[in-house]
C-alpha cells in the first residue's frame, strides 16, 4: 500500500496518545475513543463510520480476512499507520490483539437528534456501572430491532473501549443517546411513548403488557436496580416471575426477556394458504 507510514518505537506520540485514551477524562477531551478489534473496527467501518485513524500490526493478525480490511479503510482516506509489534502491544488494551486498532470520533446522541419511526421500541438503561452490561444490552437492543438505547444518568461512559468490544461494534449502528431521567421523562411524554419499569416484585408481570404501542423498557443498575424516579414515575411496572431462591436476575438477561416479548407481540402473524 503507498502513502503508508511506520511507527517503530512505544514512544512515539501517536502511540502515547492511544495509552491515554483508556481514561475517561482524556476521551472527552479529545473526543477520540479507541476500537480494538478485526470485526468491532469491521462491523463500525461496513455501517459507514468514518475512523480518525487505523493502526495495524501483521504480526499479530488473527483472521485471513484482515489485510483486506486495512486495504478498504485506506482507500477510504483514512489515515493507516503500520506498527511494529512492540508499539502496538503498547497501544493495546487486550490480553490477545488481532493486530488492528483505530482512533474514533466519540459516539452519542441528545433525545432530540433521534429518529424514531411510528410506535417505536426503545430501551432505557438507568446507572449502568459495568461496560461488559451495556455493551451486551447493546447487543441484545440489536436483535430484537430496538430503535434507539438511552443512557440515564449511567456510570459507565459510554465511549469506553470495553463497552465498545462488549457490543462488538453495535455501537457505531445503533442509535444510542444519552440523557438525564429528568430530561428522558419529559421526551417520553412529549413523544407519546409509554415507559415500563422492570422491577423485582411488581405484581403485574410482563407479558400482560400490551408491548405493540410506542414503548420504553426501563432497566436499572446491576446491584440496586431502578431508581426510585423510575419505580415511582414509570407509566407502569412490571415483573419477571422468580421461580427460585433469586430475586432478580443480571440486568442483561432481563433487558433480553423484556425485548423479546416486545418482539413476540410485534411480530406480524404468519399468511395461511
Amino acid at each position: 500500500m503507498e502513502n503508508i507510514l511506520t511507527i517503530e518505537s512505544p514512544q512515539n506520540p501517536r502511540v502515547k496518545t492511544a495509552v491515554k485514551l483508556r481514561k475517561s477524562k482524556v476521551r472527552a477531551e479529545l473526543k477520540q475513543t479507541l476500537v480494538e478489534g478485526c470485526r468491532e473496527i469491521g462491523r463500525a467501518f461496513e455501517s459507514g463510520w468514518t475512523f480518525t485513524e487505523l493502526y495495524y500490526c501483521p504480526e499479530l493478525y488473527l483472521a485471513v480476512d484482515e489485510n483486506q480490511l486495512v486495504n478498504q479503510i485506506h482507500a477510504s482516506g483514512i489515515p493507516v499507520f503500520q506498527c511494529s509489534e512492540a508499539a502496538f502491544r503498547k497501544m493495546s488494551y487486550r490480553d490477545t490483539p488481532d493486530g488492528l486498532l483505530a482512533l474514533s470520533p466519540l459516539v452519542g446522541k441528545t433525545l432530540d437528534e433521534l429518529e424514531l419511526p411510528e410506535n417505536p421500541l426503545l430501551l432505557i438503561a438507568e446507572d449502568l456501572e459495568k461496560p461488559g452490561n451495556l455493551g451486551t444490552i447493546l447487543r441484545t437492543a440489536d436483535a430484537t430491532g430496538v430503535d434507539a438505547v438511552i443512557a440515564c444518568d449511567h456510570k459507565t461512559d459510554l465511549n469506553n473501549p470495553n463497552v465498545i468490544r462488549a457490543s462488538i461494534g453495535t455501537i457505531f449502528f445503533m442509535p444510542v443517546a444519552e440523557a438525564s431521567t429528568g430530561e428522558t421523562f419529559q421526551w417520553l411524554e412529549k413523544c407519546g411513548i409509554q415507559s415500563l419499569a422492570a422491577v423485582p416484585g411488581a405484581t403485574e408481570e410482563y407479558t400482560d403488557v400490551d408491548m405493540q404501542t410506542g414503548t420504553a423498557i426501563v432497566v436499572g443498575a446491576e446491584d440496586e436496580g431502578l431508581s426510585d424516579a423510575w419505580k415511582n414515575g414509570a407509566d407502569r411496572k412490571v415483573g419477571i416471575p422468580m421461580l427460585g431462591k433469586n430475586d432478580s436476575l443480571n440486568v442483561s438477561t432481563a433487558a433480553a426477556i423484556l425485548l423479546y416479548e416486545a418482539v413476540r407481540q410485534r411480530r406480524k402473524p404468519l399468511k395461511t394458504a
